[in-house]
């Protein structure tokens, strides 16, 4: 499965400086929409075709649907500074607690009626795991519920950015939580050997969140940039290695670290 799903902390590149207002005013219109759409190959090579072809363009060089996404991809990093810090949960919580739980799995707003939306709140965002290739992805609708033989309870989710053909059923105790978020610069002394976190994993056309577990962590002088520390990591699915930035980090809520 080729799911390409973005998080607001992201590759850091620098912005493509070719732009023309007309065209940075447009895609700032859609800085509003879900993620997964701005990052998406179809999306950005349609707008790169959009702004190649236009009049504002004669005479100027075609833009590459990588510039596209390479613009929004630094957007939404400045946007990662506003995400709450994971020691300030104080009004996530206080949202949370207008929702209602599904037996002993996290607290599932009572959408679980075919087709209603999760409500666009920050606090109540949801991730699950595919069953596929093992990576979480966003929740974007809660269709149904059911209960397995063993008393288990599923939901039927769809993907952010996906169609009906992508639909799971997925455990609620296992496979659905919270939305992760990005651990700040300040928090780096937080993440410990052994701890659980989530890890932006980048390839090729692909960025995929995984679990992983911290094997290792190499201290070092902060800079203007923010942390520089190195943490090695082992994918829980695969069970390989890497050494990665704090900035492909993500604090799993309700997880116990440091």
């Amino acid at each position: 499965m080729d799911r390409l799903r973005p998080r607001q902390r992201q590759r850091q590149r620098a912005a493509f400086s070719g732009f023309t207002k007309p065209e940075i005013k447009k895609m700032e219109k859609f800085l509003m929409k879900s993620r997964e759409l701005l990052l998406s190959k179809e999306f950005c090579k349609k707008m790169a075709r959009n702004f190649s072809s236009s009049a504002g363009r004669a005479g100027k060089p075609i833009i590459k649907w990588t510039k596209v996404q390479s613009w929004f991809l630094a957007r939404l990093q400045e946007s990662a500074s506003k995400v709450p810090s994971l020691t300030d949960t104080s009004k996530t919580e206080s949202r949370i607690s207008e929702t209602c739980p599904l037996d002993d799995g996290p607290q599932i707003p009572q959408i679980l009626k075919v087709g209603e939306k999760i409500p666009d709140l920050s606090g109540l965002e949801f991730e699950a795991r595919s069953s596929k290739d093992g990576a979480w992805y966003d929740v974007d609708t809660f269709l149904t519920q059911r209960h397995l033989g063993s008393g288990e309870p599923e939901v039927l989710v769809r993907f952010v950015g996906f169609g009906a053909d992508e639909d799971e059923w997925v455990n609620v105790k296992k496979a659905v939580r919270h939305r992760s978020i990005p651990f700040q610069h300040s928090e780096c002394n937080k993440v410990m050997v052994g701890d659980l976190v989530l890890c932006l994993q980048e390839k090729r056309d692909q960025l995929i969140y995984y679990d992983v577990h911290v094997n290792g962590v190499e201290r070092k002088t902060h800079d203007i940039r923010g942390c520089r520390c190195i943490f090695l990591i082992r994918y829980d699915h695969d069970g390989s290695e890497e050494r990665v930035r704090l900035r492909r980090l993500f604090y799993i809520r309700g997880q116990e670290i440091g």
